[in-house]
């Protein structure tokens, strides 16, 4: 079994940020249980954050990132 069977591209916003990156999702599960079953932050794998006040400029690029739940406007998954 790969190492990535598990992760799942998305699109996190927030009211200053946009997160792409992945998370790990089983296969089949939806991401909207992902979010209810999570804690107080979330794993993203790979992550790329873009600030939406400075035109949408990349800020960061990093392996691991934890976001806060709480800031979490709206999450996509990606294909």
């Amino acid at each position: 079994m790969a190492q990535n069977d598990h992760r799942t591209k998305v699109t996190i916003l927030t009211s200053s940020y946009r997160i792409k990156g992945y998370i790990e999702l089983l296969p089949g599960a939806r991401v909207t249980d992902y979010m209810r079953e999570a804690r107080e932050f979330i794993a993203v794998i790979d992550a790329e954050v873009w600030d939406l006040a400075l035109g949408g400029r990349q800020m960061l690029a990093a392996p691991f990132l934890d976001v806060s739940r709480q800031h979490i406007q709206v999450i996509t998954p990606q294909h």
